[in-house]
């Protein structure tokens, strides 16, 4: 049942019971009204599967009242995650169980998917292997591909919701045994979205999957675009908002369809091969200010090599993940609740996912002018002066050279080059 753009969610309270210590815990005060257990916090979101199924107990069931679960037929135990209303992160406890069912149709649409990647790996002579558990049987991998060079990508199909804690542990169990994960998910709104290597593909019918119809990499794929910021050109300056131009050169990632010229989209196919190759890779972009804890995506090798020059660093992947403003947890200070209020669809409002995949740039890395003069080696360019050059004059790299004046760099070969740059050219006639 929807409202306005938001979803009802049930089973939700803002009190539970902790029967190891035999306590009430208050989840909307900052301490949970015990401040003299700081690890509680931890010890009460852990997943269910580490710890005691009936560590948390609902109130009502607990002071002997009515517990609308227990009598539908379900349990009195209980669960804490984050809700989410008016902008808010609050903390509730829901009863157990309340996983999540793939739908008869999910289940083909995954099933699908995880056959047509493993397909596509043996039609180009690469290894592959479904349902692949990892040696310490912690998760399986939906489809583990192999390149030649040994290379081990760990294909992930979420099409429903999963928390960005299973995400994280399954994708660091992932690495830590030698394989790269890349998760594929259907809704823009998937909290997996930038918590690891992603890819995003249309909300397809199975049957169109089976029968081998285009599944287009929609989001988590882009290419890198170096321009000077100049009057003449076609994108927006990163430093200045509006109109205006800086000067500098400027270089960003774009999705396929807003590359100037547009380039191909890519075809799941399409990554299946290149991921095991190496020829694409997965690259991490921290936030440079946007308020985002950063964006993963795929991209061409060389596209992440003149990256990572360009901004002079190598960003790994994140080891843990960074809390973003959306994840923080809000305490509203409020009296417990102690009435059970599973299955009560007015009690709680919980607003719609935020989209999470968003087609606009990164923010960028601007370099601040061109090349300087190198005077301990002219003649030596490098690979982000090159690009940078390129971009600012408006020519290929191959017709890229010095001055042979001054040694700046400039359009020196191809058709309308110069030996002189236009400011020795000017010296040199007014002699």
């Amino acid at each position: 049942m929807s409202v306005s753009g938001r979803f009802y969610v049930r089973e939700m309270a803002n009190g539970v019971w902790h029967t190891g210590y035999g306590l009430e815990i208050n989840l909307s005060l900052p301490d949970l009204g015990h401040p003299g257990r700081p690890d509680l916090l931890r010890e009460i979101t852990a997943k269910v599967s580490d710890r005691d199924a009936h560590l948390l107990e609902c109130l009502a069931h607990h002071d002997g009242r009515e517990c609308l679960s227990e009598t539908g037929g379900k349990s009195p135990w209980m669960f804490i995650r984050r809700g989410r209303v008016g902008g808010r992160r609050p903390l509730v406890a829901s009863h157990l169980p309340i996983t999540h069912k793939a739908t008869p149709a999910e289940s083909a649409q995954h099933k699908a998917t995880k056959d047509r990647i493993v397909e596509t790996a043996g039609r180009y002579g690469l290894d592959a292997e479904a349902e692949v558990p990892m040696a310490n049987r912690r998760s399986v991998s939906d489809a583990v591909v192999t390149g030649p060079g040994g290379l081990r990508i760990g294909w992930e199909i979420q099409y429903h919701h999963l928390s960005p804690s299973s995400v994280h542990r399954r994708s660091v169990n992932a690495v830590e045994h030698g394989i790269t994960p890349l998760w594929v998910a259907k809704d823009r709104t998937a909290s997996l979205i930038d918590r690891a290597p992603w890819a995003r593909v249309d909300d397809m019918p199975w049957k169109d999957i089976v029968d081998r119809k285009e599944m287009v990499i929609r989001g988590g794929y882009r290419h890198l675009e170096v321009w000077k910021c100049v009057p003449s050109s076609e994108r927006h300056c990163l430093l200045r908002e509006g109109a205006g131009h800086c000067g500098a050169i400027h270089a960003d990632w774009f999705v396929p369809a807003l590359c100037l010229p547009e380039k191909k989209p890519v075809r799941i196919e399409d990554l299946v091969l290149q991921s095991a190759t190496g020829e694409s890779v997965p690259v991490y972009v921290p936030s440079r200010g946007s308020g985002r804890a950063g964006r993963h995506m795929w991209v061409s090798a060389a596209d992440r090599a003149l990256w990572e020059e360009i901004v002079n660093e190598k960003t790994p992947l994140p080891a843990v993940p960074a809390e973003e403003d959306d994840d923080v947890i809000t305490f509203a200070e409020q009296e417990v609740d102690r009435t059970c209020r599973a299955g009560e669809d007015s009690w709680f409002i919980s607003d719609a996912r935020p989209l999470r995949d968003l087609d606009q740039p990164t923010g960028g890395f601007t370099l601040p002018r061109l090349p300087t003069q190198r005077s301990s080696d002219p003649t030596r360019i490098t690979r982000v002066e090159r690009a940078a050059a390129s971009a600012a004059l408006g020519c290929p790299p191959w017709e890229l050279g010095l001055c042979a004046s001054c040694t700046q760099m400039m359009r020196r070969y191809g058709r309308n080059a110069a030996m002189y740059c236009n400011v020795c050219r000017t010296a040199l006639n007014g002699r």
